[in-house]
């Protein structure tokens, strides 16, 4: 907690808590943050990206996107947000404003870290639908049928309810577990910081662990399950998901992939981390904190989520055919691909469940942190009692993803993690890195940062955080911009029927988007915005 002492401006309801909330202990948030971290994208995103990207050479631009890009801005979202926390702030437009000693425009800007977050669980949380639903499905042998005839896509599409099959006559099993999924999350967010999402994280994650260590030991050990297919074995398996395609490092989309997932699997540049920090107390150590928890993410991902999946599919229909269900997609090898092999590789479906609760703690433990930065703010900002934010909050979510999983077949899905998942948090990275080092100067900033530290950051770090990740982070977007901003805008090449829901789509997203300005507006109205205490000497 940043502050023990009681807020000091007139409460609205007697049910508004006097003191911030509280981490109860230092692994706590580092797990939370971790769980934040750890997500879907660690085990379908990653593998999926190495392996359209040039396998080893993938990770090339990878490692260099997490060490100068995810490393530094984790530590720099560490550090204003346990910053914005001790003057009871932990939002964007809060934190910004504190930072930039009370520029009018800049808790406008800090919209952009409650905006991203949100508008990712308006569709994340129906993804985690899923997994719960196929962990189900696994045990209960419901996708067995599908599996025989080959119509796995069949039955995920029936689920989803882009087409009615003999599997499902419309989305309503997939509408019930969401309503479950919706109501878990909220429970959780309910229970507060250390009695919710501390406890979520401290019980989810080792589990998270251990079930991926078992799948990476199974897919390892596989050796070569087809006599007719000899060269279909884990080491070629692995020859394929690791060894470098050099001639694809001259490719602007490979780098711009590797530094887009850093982004995504780190969290970074969404709010998420920022609002976490806000809840730790003055003296707490962001330095070694941020490297444990991106460790921890990078083990998940590299290690676990490189093993698993993409591997599976080499040993199980060979290269060729692993490199195809690679460039159909994250969602197509997670849910269409896996209960095939599982299917080859026994257990009755125990190794299914494993992999699906494996995906579904991955996605609960984040999406519970990507709604967290709204209630945070409306309880900091707009002094709501926390169960007031809450049912603000969920109202929200449950009609933006209602509008999601009713419209999934025209691409809403992909439109809105297109710009929320890969866009925004970019250009809010650079916010962020710019800001601390233009307002709270890299000097104080790398004091604030050591403060209470557990370890000393190599010093080059400093210089990389003043120059060498916004400089980053501007050539991306520049890049980006040039190739792709105006086909992507104007909707080239998609046909009517996509482009009318894409604009829908968009002018939802905009919607929420005035939604949080009038709300920041409002805030700044009523003062809250005003009162500065005094600066940590």
């Amino acid at each position: 907690m940043s502050q023990s002492s009681p807020t000091k401006h007139k409460s609205d309801s007697s049910n508004i808590p006097k003191v911030r909330d509280s981490w109860g202990s230092r692994i706590g948030i580092i797990m939370a943050v971790a769980g934040s971290a750890v997500g879907l994208g660690n085990f379908l995103r990653f593998p999926v990206q190495a392996a359209q990207n040039g396998g080893g050479a993938f990770m090339v631009p990878y490692i260099l996107a997490m060490l100068l890009l995810g490393i530094p801005l984790a530590w720099v979202e560490w550090t204003m947000g346990r910053y914005g926390g001790q003057h009871e702030h932990g939002g964007g437009p809060g934190v910004f404003h504190r930072l930039t000693k009370g520029r009018p425009w800049a808790k406008y800007l800090g919209i952009i870290t409650i905006f991203i977050p949100l508008c990712i669980t308006f569709y994340y949380v129906y993804i985690e639908t899923w997994t719960l639903s196929f962990a189900f499905f696994s045990v209960s042998g419901s996708y067995q049928e599908a599996v025989a005839a080959h119509e796995m896509d069949k039955f995920l599409a029936g689920f989803t309810g882009q087409e009615v099959n003999h599997y499902f006559d419309g989305p309503w099993t997939a509408i019930m577990m969401f309503a479950i999924v919706f109501a878990l999350n909220y429970f959780v967010l309910h229970k507060g910081i250390s009695g919710g999402i501390e406890k979520l994280s401290k019980i989810g994650m080792p589990i998270l662990f251990v079930c991926g260590i078992v799948l990476a030991i199974r897919v390892l050990t596989l050796g070569t399950p087809n006599a007719e297919h000899p060269d279909w074995n884990v080491n070629n398996a692995l020859g394929f998901m690791w060894n470098p395609d050099w001639s694809r490092l001259d490719e602007a989309k490979v780098w711009i992939a590797a530094a887009g997932q850093i982004f995504f699997t780190l969290s970074v540049g969404m709010g998420c981390i920022m609002t976490y920090a806000s809840y730790l107390k003055a003296k707490d150590d962001v330095a070694l904190s941020g490297l444990t928890a991106t460790t921890a993410n990078e083990f998940a991902e590299v290690v676990l989520g490189g093993s698993i999946a993409v591997v599976a599919s080499a040993v199980f229909f060979g290269v060729a055919g692993a490199q195809q269900i690679a460039q159909q997609g994250s969602f197509n090898l997670g849910f269409v691909t896996m209960p095939y092999i599982f299917a080859q590789m026994g257990g009755e479906g125990i190794v299914g469940f494993i992999w699906f609760i494996l995906l579904f703690i991955a996605g609960i433990t984040s999406s519970v942190s990507l709604i967290e930065p709204l209630i945070t703010f409306l309880k900091d900002e707009l002094k709501m009692s926390r169960q007031k934010a809450l049912a603000v909050t969920g109202v929200i979510n449950l009609i933006i993803t209602g509008f999601i999983i009713l419209t999934i077949q025209h691409g809403t899905l992909d439109e809105m993690d297109f710009w929320a998942g890969s866009v925004l948090p970019v250009v809010s990275g650079l916010i962020m890195v710019l800001i601390f080092n233009v307002y709270l100067g890299i000097d104080k900033g790398w004091d604030e940062m050591h403060h209470g530290a557990l370890i000393k950051i190599p010093p080059i770090y400093k210089f990389i955080i003043r120059f060498v990740t916004p400089a980053y982070l501007i050539l991306l977007l520049l890049f980006w911009a040039y190739q792709e901003w105006w086909p992507i805008a104007t909707m080239q090449g998609v046909d009517a029927d996509r482009a009318y829901w894409m604009s829908i789509t968009r002018f939802v997203m905009t919607g929420f988007f005035i939604l949080l300005v009038y709300w920041v507006w409002k805030a700044d109205k009523q003062g809250r915005f005003h009162k500065f205490g005094k600066e940590r000497s």
